[in-house]
């Protein structure tokens, strides 16, 4: 987006002094719902950016997917085995509408808590078969994030960016050592590299590498025997020290997220901004 584009966009922002300037303190609680968060985005995103259209929605049906995939190319988006199938991201989907009166996405979220070890260690309960043991060898369940993810790229194959937004908590995302004390003052020490914990590197495959708790929203393009190929990656996003997101933090994050969406599709809402300044 041109740089008056972008100054145009960003006028209300800058107004009304970010998410708590905008919605109020008292509507900012801390109760890390990714899914009202969601809401609350939406609304503060009509309040700053009044001359766009946005909606929400929980879901995407597989056939809306296929569809989308057969315009690009009628091999694509063939195989549909469970007629009502859909993906529904924890935070649902965000959508504002283009000059042309197509949706575009703004903003998916994710949320997924994985590891208690913190909780069980600061209530004194120990974990295990024989219940003698501080930590609980983490799961699997997170991988499942990866479906949503998948299909959300394939919605947005020709876009230039990828507003995923992965909110992770729990002791299985740490990023460095913490130390937690039991109610009989006995000090437990979770070492984040540890194999049996961290589960972080079984997600980073979804942003190729690159740096956690980033806006990566703008697609990367790497070049190969002479061919640019777009790299759509997940923006990951953990409590460092296991703790809770808080409502506020989540907000802000979504919130930056969205604002980089609509300056990639600028041209493309362009008319709007135009004719809404224009009054």
């Amino acid at each position: 987006m041109k740089k008056n584009q972008s100054t145009r966009l960003t006028k209300q922002h800058k107004k009304s002094h970010g998410v708590v300037g905008i919605f109020g303190k008292e509507a900012i609680q801390h109760d890390a719902d990714v899914s009202k968060n969601s809401h609350i985005v939406k609304e503060l995103l009509e309040r700053e950016f009044p001359m766009l259209t946005f909606r929400y929605r929980k879901e995407i049906s597989k056939k809306e997917i296929n569809a989308y995939l057969q315009k690009i190319d009628k091999y694509f988006g063939q195989t549909l085995f469970v007629e009502n199938a859909s993906i529904r991201p924890d935070g649902g989907i965000i959508e504002v509408k283009d000059d042309n009166d197509n949706w575009r996405v703004v903003v998916v979220s994710e949320a997924k808590h994985q590891g208690k070890d913190i909780e069980n260690i600061r209530k004194g309960e120990l974990v295990g078969k024989n219940k003698d043991q501080d930590i609980m060898a983490a799961g699997n369940a997170i991988e499942r994030a990866y479906k949503n993810i998948s299909e959300i790229a394939n919605f947005m194959l020709l876009e230039p960016y990828f507003p995923y937004i992965l909110f992770l908590e729990g002791s299985n995302f740490l990023t460095h050592d913490i130390t937690i004390e039991r109610p009989d003052g006995r000090k437990v020490t979770l070492t984040y590299n540890a194999g049996n914990l961290n589960r972080l590197d079984r997600l980073t495959a979804s942003n190729y590498g690159m740096p956690i708790n980033t806006n990566l929203c703008e697609n990367k393009f790497v070049s190969s025997n002479g061919l640019n190929v777009m790299l759509q990656a997940t923006s990951i996003y953990t409590q460092e020290s296991g703790e809770r997101w808080n409502s506020k933090d989540m907000i802000e994050i979504m919130m930056e997220v969205a604002r980089t969406s609509l300056k990639m599709i600028g041209k493309d809402i362009f008319k709007q901004i135009t004719e809404f300044n224009k009054k």
